[in-house]
């Protein structure tokens, strides 16, 4: 005779045998979920997501309209970007590739534009550009591949990229809002956020400014690099409020010419930054950051360098 169970004394209706799920999405993760969550700037990088560079580079014969300062020399670039993946290698950095299914638009390499990660899971950025939208399927598409929860998808008319979001500290992002990231792109970040208990700081950028990661970088718990005259005094006031040192960059022809903030933090005063600027360099060094260098003069072609082309996945 077979044993039957009573419909509501069945493990299916929470009867015997019912399973509550009582941990929450962030002590999922490296479990039920994949490996991820980003809650500060400066922590050991762990991992990250890069596109290396392929034949839609050669999509147009002008520049301006993909959005780049020059041609970029395809054989060059892309040994610039292995070069970069193999120092993430070196430091200990778990390397993933978007590796689209099709020839996506000439600026999928910039994957830092792409996504914001938190200690639950990636808000997914919605590139302000025609020229880049569709890139965040590809990035969607990778991340849910490894594990990766997409607690938020920007929507509506809201348009946010990641290089305008950075963490203070566990309990605090700054936001800039300008050409990339409009109105209702930083509300929806900011609500999404606010739901995890972060205070969200909104700053306005200068006009003819492109993102908040091209101003200002984190290299400790207490110590950020900055562009003068083009950060926010707001911004500064706030990051001294939290107890940064706030230095500024000690040459602009080096951060104009040689990306030198377009740097990404390894670990605590630790950092990857581009090669060839010696001023920008000496100067972090005095301050007892480790700076390993790499040569990008090709890739910063296409308006970005090391910061914009990482994607951060986990610190």
């Amino acid at each position: 005779m077979t044993n039957r169970t009573e419909p509501f004394n069945a493990a299916a209706y929470g009867g015997e045998g019912w399973s509550p799920r009582n941990t929450s999405l962030d002590q999922e993760l490296g479990g039920v979920w994949g490996a991820c969550g980003v809650s500060t700037e400066w922590a050991t990088l762990k991992a990250v997501l890069l596109h290396k560079p392929g034949p839609e580079l050669k999509a147009s014969t002008d520049p301006n309209t993909v959005q780049m300062l020059e041609l970029l020399d395809l054989k060059r670039a892309q040994a610039q970007h292995d070069a970069i993946a193999q120092a993430y290698r070196e430091a200990g950095v778990k390397v993933h590739y978007v590796d689209p299914p099709e020839t996506p638009s000439p600026n999928q390499m910039f994957v830092a534009d792409l996504m914001f990660m938190t200690p639950e899971g990636v808000i997914l950025a919605r590139p302000a550009s025609t020229v880049r939208a569709g890139e965040e399927r590809y990035v969607a598409r990778r991340l849910a591949d490894l594990g990766v929860p997409i607690i938020r998808s920007i929507r509506g008319n809201g348009t946010f990229e990641g290089a305008d979001a950075a963490w203070l500290n566990p309990q605090t992002v700054i936001l800039g809002r300008g050409l990339r990231t409009n109105a209702e792109g930083a509300a929806q970040v900011t609500s999404t956020l606010q739901e995890m208990g972060v205070e969200v700081i909104q700053v306005d950028m200068p006009y003819g400014t492109m993102h908040l990661m091209g101003m200002l970088r984190f290299v400790d718990h207490n110590l950020a690099l900055a562009w003068p005259k083009r950060l926010a005094y707001s911004a500064v006031e706030r990051l001294q409020e939290h107890d940064y040192d706030v230095v500024f960059l000690p040459d602009e022809v080096e951060a104009t010419e040689g990306s030198a903030l377009n740097f990404v933090t390894l670990g605590s005063r630790q950092i990857l930054m581009v090669a060839g600027n010696p001023i920008t360099q000496a100067f972090l060094e005095d301050l007892d950051v480790t700076c390993h260098t790499v040569e990008a003069d090709e890739l910063r072609k296409a308006a970005g360098a090391i910061g914009c082309l990482t994607g951060i996945i986990e610190r």
